[in-house]
């Protein structure tokens, strides 16, 4: 992201997340305060309607991790730690009266959403902290501090970051036996079909124009192999195939079909 403004890609996600609630009804996963946080007028939202693909996959991917979140709650988690927040709204929604919310972003980012907060008039409530970070040039372990087991979520952030940074930060939720996490990732383009291929390539390019380029892929083995090697033991990846067959009704699509990611592990 460039310095000084606000992450273009988390605008694109909460829009994403918006319009699905007025072309889908929010079908797929409800967010009362989407189109609200968001300020933009329901006519340009619903004109999003050709980008039915990205759009499901953002609605999937956020109710895969918050479902993931019920059930850690229901196991005893009491802490939920937001990774490159954006726009999302859990903290300002969150149903669980013990459940403390800590929203971890670029300050420039973190900035732009107090103020998108207050002209949309949703009150920030007590339960919920900001902490300011790069995670580029700063290590999350420095800054955080956990007194218990916690739930991260980090959507929309493991594209956009080297893998030394996206590694490192999983090294940090290993640190804590009981914490759990849920992020997505990307496989290559170079797995996909010419079109399907061709369509990636096209928003990596429009993203980088933006000063956010696609920096890591992984394979599902890869992941898996390295979450393992740092001590996670419970792991539900979900790809294309298994995206469909759960939020979809699609059992139809091969097991083998490569594409984005969302994954849920437990320490």
């Amino acid at each position: 992201m460039q310095t000084g403004q606000p992450s273009r890609t988390a605008m694109s996600a909460a829009r994403y997340r918006a319009a699905h609630q007025l072309l889908e009804s929010g079908e797929i996963f409800t967010d009362p305060l989407a189109v609200r946080i968001l300020g933009v007028p329901e006519e340009q939202l619903l004109a999003d309607a050709p980008r039915r693909a990205m759009r499901l996959f953002i609605a999937a991917r956020t109710r895969f991790a918050e479902d993931a979140l019920a059930a850690a709650v229901e196991r005893g988690i009491r802490r939920l730690v937001v990774l490159g927040a954006g726009l999302d709204t859990f903290g300002y929604r969150n149903p669980y009266a013990h459940l403390s919310v800590t929203e971890v972003d670029h300050p420039d980012t973190q900035r732009w959403k107090r103020e998108r907060l207050a002209a949309a008039g949703i009150e920030v409530p007590p339960s919920l902290t900001y902490l300011g970070l790069d995670f580029e040039r700063e290590s999350l372990g420095e800054r955080l501090t956990l007194d218990e087991p916690a739930f991260f979520l980090w959507l929309g952030v493991v594209p956009y970051l080297t893998s030394a940074s996206c590694l490192e930060t999983l090294r940090f939720v290993a640190g804590w036996a009981g914490n759990e996490v849920v992020f997505d990732y990307a496989q290559s383009p170079e797995r996909m079909a010419p079109q399907r291929r061709a369509q990636l390539e096209a928003r990596a390019s429009r993203v980088a124009r933006l000063g956010e380029p696609w920096l890591t892929y992984f394979e599902p083995p890869e992941i898996a192999a390295a979450l393992g090697g740092l001590g996670f033991r419970e792991i539900t990846d979900l790809g294309p195939s298994g995206l469909a067959a759960r939020y979809f009704g699609r059992p139809d699509v091969p097991p083998e079909t490569p594409g984005g990611h969302v994954l849920h592990a437990v320490r």
